[in-house]
């Protein structure tokens, strides 16, 4: 495994790989039927380690360690204040670990190394530390009943055993959206994270035994989709699972879950999302949003704004501006601070933007840069644009989850609203303009989970996001993660002579 280049020559170097077993009931194990498989470093198609491979039997072990500290266990039985204090010790290991972090994530996934160590890992952190201060402070409602003499209350509590199943794109942030709101809530769980990006997740897993989380209550079962994941949807004695990924592994796991035990999903799903850019848009600012939408983490962001829209009196001028920026867009190793594009996650996503990219130029959009390959190691595509774009294309419906901009052109403020919810996706969008009318009137008029006003990707911990339509059925981030993991219980009562109703 090759050592990092950073800017100017410096080599960084790469972690030792300590982690690679299943982590179940506080105890790192071969899987069951000893099988690995081999996780591979973007850069250069080389083999990086080899990951224990769980399936079936693996999952039951670890639904088992998670039920009996679900049911038996310290967990759901602390106070929110004893919870917090341990999710907090969590935090603090994970900011100690920081660089490491973002390195494992760099040679996992391709992700830029700088951008990890100062936004990724840092927001890990800060989503066990939100939820942390969310655990004391989970409490029902007292109810006003009003037909009979009865005195009514609701309890917030936790849903039990709970299975994650993470994304490859962000491995850590992902991680810790899922986790850290079902550790506040008092679950234990089984977590699946993307065979893709295992590393990291092993070293979270190892972090928390060091930070006093009790045995069972994160259980780490790395492998496959097809097997750990399609066991952990299926399976009877897991009483909710919160996946992110595609639409149609999403509606594969609904199904299973309605076939087994009908247990609670939570949905965070694909996206095609739209960025209307209006007349009177500043033009640099449009074309560096547009880029950032687009490009960021190689385009593997679920609400990328891949589908482009300009007004038709800035259009030429925006085009010209994107093209010019987008030349400037560097391409490289992870570990260079000067490059803003890393290499894609796998070869599979490699192809299949590849073959996105040949479905546009045969389908007749016009190609006004990138559109390659670059070099002959490592999974590396320039920052592709495609102007004439129709609404019948691939490239305008299918969400490709890499660095392709589809450009299209619109006259009205209408037409814009319709071209933008014209996909079975609704998860983000974004806004350019300085008219504040048409800013609530566009906004309150796009069917997506969050829309940007003039700015791109402004998540934060406190700030919910997730999809309509095909793009989910949750929210994420902010106090509603939380209620993800909850459920609601009804305590009535009757009352005797009481003075007053």
């Amino acid at each position: 495994m090759e050592n990092g280049k950073c800017n100017g020559g410096t080599t960084v170097k790469l972690p030792e790989i300590k982690f690679t077993k299943l982590f179940i009931n506080g105890l790192f194990l071969d899987a069951a039927s000893g099988k690995t498989f081999e996780t591979i470093d973007p850069r250069n198609g080389e083999v990086i380690a080899k990951i224990a491979e769980g399936d079936k039997e693996d999952v039951d072990l670890a639904v088992k360690a998670a039920r009996h500290a679900f049911d038996h266990g310290p967990w759901p039985r602390m106070t929110g204040f004893e919870r917090a204090k341990l999710i907090n010790k969590f935090a603090d290991l994970i900011e100690e670990n920081i660089e490491e972090l973002a390195k494992l994530d760099a040679v996992d996934g391709g992700k830029l190394f700088q951008l990890g160590k100062f936004a990724d890992i840092p927001a890990t952190a800060g989503h066990f530390r939100y939820n942390a201060g969310a655990a004391d402070k989970i409490h029902g409602e007292t109810l006003k009943m009003t037909r009979q003499p009865l005195f009514g209350y609701t309890l917030k509590e936790p849903i039990g055993v709970v299975g994650n199943i993470i994304p490859w794109n962000f491995p850590s942030i992902m991680f810790a959206t899922k986790v850290a709101p079902a550790m506040a809530a008092g679950c234990t769980m089984v977590v699946k994270p993307a065979e893709q990006t295992s590393l990291s997740a092993l070293f979270y897993a190892h972090l928390s035994k060091e930070a006093g989380i009790p045995d069972g209550v994160l259980n780490i079962v790395t492998g496959f989709g097809s097997t750990a994941g399609a066991a952990i949807a299926s399976h009877m004695d897991i009483d909710k699972v919160s996946f992110t990924g595609s639409t149609d592994v999403g509606r594969k796991i609904m199904q299973a879950a309605a076939t087994s035990n009908l247990k609670k999903v939570s949905l965070e799903l694909g996206g095609k999302s739209p960025l209307l850019i209006f007349d009177d848009a500043d033009i640099d600012k449009a074309a560096d949003l547009a880029l950032l939408g687009c490009f960021y983490n190689k385009g593997e962001i679920c609400v990328a704004s891949s589908r482009v829209f300009v007004q038709e009196g800035i259009y030429d001028k925006v085009v010209e501006k994107l093209v010019e920026k987008a030349k400037d867009w560097t391409v490289g190793d992870p570990f260079d601070s000067t490059a803003k594009q890393g290499p894609q996650v796998d070869k599979r996503q490699f192809e299949k933007i590849l073959s996105y990219i040949e479905h546009g130029k045969n389908e007749g959009a016009t190609l006004l840069t990138g559109g390659k390959a670059i070099g002959d190691k490592g999974y590396f595509i320039e920052p592709t644009i495609f102007a004439d774009v129709t609404e019948d294309m691939k490239i305008y419906q299918d969400e490709i989850f890499g660095p392709v901009m589809s450009l299209m052109k619109f006259k009205t403020v209408e037409e814009g609203i319709k071209c933008a919810n014209n996909t079975k996706y609704g998860l983000a969008a974004g806004i350019l303009s300085q008219n504040i009318d048409l800013i609530n009137t566009v906004s309150r008029s796009i069917k997506a989970g969050i829309i940007w006003v003039n700015c791109y990707f402004g998540f934060d911990l406190d700030c919910p996001y997730g999809g309509y339509k095909m793009s989910g059925n949750c929210r994420e981030s902010g106090m509603d993660a939380l209620d993800n993991f909850l459920q609601t219980k009804s305590v009535v009562m009757p009352l005797h002579n009481s003075p007053w109703m």
